[in-house]
């Protein structure tokens, strides 16, 4: 997949337009070769906003084709005007306006890079309650880009499976199930959904480490069932599965009490690669997620697989708390971009 990478907006009334323009400004390694898929004005306010008292902003400059990035002299911000230009947007504040913005900015990009016109997508923070506001029938980037990409092959939603791993320095996580209740978390566990998510994780990570990747798979009751006194899955779901993926070549064990397992798999002392398992099967959203951001969420990188493109993110939301006030970091926005050169064509 060649061409640029596009970085989506993200809510306008969040910190998405201030943290793109900080990683332009700070990381100009990262962002060599990318360009804003948004709204020209949003940027330049972001832009503007971030400047020193007496110096001027970083420039904002309107491209008008995805050819154009690669022509973009250094020191500057391209975008792409890609939507329509938003009004009333109130920083902090959800909004319809503000989520229409936001999704409307990933439909295009996952449109072109499934028209093979952009490398990869990397997407800055949305509000799941403002894009559902706008109309969106989607809780958040990931089912939304599932459905743009079953829509452009042909299928049905179910018959394109992705699944999210967060990932920093030291730990990688894949989820068995995304945006669901806790109750509905748990009626996800079955074998079928334990299966997809290690035949996900497997290709993905074959192609991005070059080797078979070693795969450990978390439990989903304390102990990991303690040989079915606290709970009956890992034994009559999450066991045959297992099974089943090592059948077919996939190296992966467990189930593991849930409380270790991610220690076990966590790199030590900076060396990848150095833990037990590359990558932790979790059985759902918080049991995942909380020991990769608990490391450090500026590092954290949100990367979506299965899908025909390559789509990463920062691992936080929009933080309405500080939008506008240029406390946020970039850095985990920047580690997004490093990613997607580093997973294009997974």
């Amino acid at each position: 997949m060649n061409g640029p990478i596009a970085i989506t907006l993200g809510d306008p009334a969040g910190i998405g337009p201030e943290i793109v323009a900080k990683a332009f400004r700070e990381a100009p390694d990262a962002t060599r070769g990318t360009f804003v898929a948004g709204d020209v004005g949003t940027m330049r306010q972001a832009s503007q906003a971030l400047a020193a008292p007496g110096e001027p902003a970083w420039p904002v400059l309107e491209i008008g084709s995805v050819a154009e990035a690669a022509t973009v002299p250094p020191r500057c911000i391209p975008v792409l005007q890609v939507i329509a230009p938003p009004s009333g947007i109130e920083i902090g504040r959800v909004s319809a306006e503000a989520g229409r913005v936001a999704g409307e900015c990933v439909v295009w990009a996952a449109r072109a890079a499934l028209r093979g016109e952009i490398a990869a997508i990397v997407t800055a923070p949305l509000h799941k309650e403002a894009l559902s506001a706008a109309g969106f029938p989607y809780p958040g980037h990931t089912e939304l880009l599932q459905a743009e990409a079953a829509a452009h092959l042909g299928r049905t939603v179910a018959d394109v499976p992705v699944r999210m791993m967060l990932a920093n320095d030291e730990l990688r996580t894949v989820l068995v199930s995304i945006h669901v209740s806790l109750r509905q978390a748990i009626e996800a566990v079955c074998f079928e959904g334990v299966l997809e998510t290690l035949r996900i994780t497997h290709r993905a990570l074959t192609h991005a480490l070059g080797r078979v990747p070693r795969i450990g798979v978390a439990g989903l009751n304390p102990h990991a069932g303690e040989g079915g006194l606290f709970g009956s899955e890992e034994r009559e779901v999450i066991v045959p599965a297992i099974d089943a993926a090592r059948a077919e070549g996939i190296d992966a064990h467990g189930p593991y009490a849930p409380d270790t397992v991610f220690m076990r798999a966590r790199a030590k002392g900076g060396v990848p690669s150095s833990g037990e398992f590359d990558v932790v099967i979790a059985m759902y959203h918080d049991q995942g997620l909380i020991p990769v951001k608990y490391l450090g969420v500026e590092k954290g990188v949100n990367v979506t697989l299965g899908l025909p493109l390559v789509r990463t993110s920062p691992d936080h939301g929009t933080a309405f708390d500080i939008a506008g006030t240029g406390q946020a970091d970039a850095s985990s926005l920047v580690e997004a971009l490093r990613m997607a050169r580093a997973l294009r064509g997974v």
